[in-house]
């Protein structure tokens, strides 16, 4: 029997299809479209913010482990996966595509580690304030955080109200920054319009300067000749007085 060798192209995608199967199969909430619907969800602005829940990934994670989930979270969500509906899954593998990017940035990771504790150490310190004054009211010191889906809930809503404020910090510097930069190149403008003004006007100046001197000359040759002729109009000789006989 011959062997049926099929395209390159085909290959690939079929191999392509078979992991996403694959990986649809190991967890079935893993799937292209809930994965899109969830990056795209109203206010996904925000939500989409803390990398680790775009990627829906453990902090703690490794590097090992982030890559595996970015692989596999980029095929469910890739355009190719989802010729439906491929400018919303262009816009879910980006926004996958940007979260992986920024947790491989050592800095920018430890930016996200620090929002994501701050929002942890916030409920802890809101739970021992609840115990403080249920115990000054003389009552048991059970709380709802001390379930750990509702803890875990509270973390995730503070949270994201942390990474939601400094996304508002960072648009107002950014807006505020590029205003500045308007108003300085405004005036840069400005001192570079008046400053060749200036020059023209200096230029104009200087070129007809001889004329202006010229102008100059001959108003006054004129004034002098008209005044030496109004001069010489009232120099009228003596009247001859008569002598008069005795």
């Amino acid at each position: 029997m011959y062997e049926v060798r099929l395209p390159e192209k085909m290959q690939s995608n079929l191999l392509f299809h078979h992991i996403v199967k694959q990986i649809e199969k190991r967890d079935s909430v893993l799937t292209s479209k809930q994965q899109i619907d969830r990056l795209l969800r109203p206010g996904s602005s925000y939500f989409n913010l803390n990398p680790f829940e775009v990627l829906q990934i453990d902090p703690e994670a490794t590097s090992d482990e982030l890559k595996k989930r970015f692989r596999a979270l980029s095929i469910l969500v890739h355009p190719d996966k989802n010729q439906g509906d491929p400018e919303r899954a262009q816009k879910a593998f980006e926004a996958v595509d940007k979260a992986y990017k920024l947790l491989l940035e050592p800095e920018q990771r430890k930016r996200a580690l620090d929002v994501i504790h701050a929002g942890q150490e916030y409920v802890e310190h809101n739970v021992k304030e609840k115990r403080k004054q249920l115990k000054k009211d003389g009552k048991p010191l059970d709380v709802e955080e001390d379930d750990p889906e509702v803890f875990k809930q509270a973390v995730y809503k503070q949270t994201m109200k942390l990474f939601a404020e400094l996304e508002i910090k960072r648009k107002e510097r950014e807006a505020k920054d590029m205003h500045e930069r308007k108003r300085a190149r405004e005036e840069e403008i400005e001192a570079a319009e008046k400053a060749k003004r200036d020059r023209e006007w200096q230029k104009n100046f200087e070129e007809t300067r001889d004329g202006r001197v010229d102008s100059w000359r001959t108003f006054q040759a004129k004034g002098k000749k008209s005044k030496e002729k109004k001069n010489r109009s009232f120099l009228k000789p003596p009247k001859v007085k008569m002598e008069q006989r005795e």
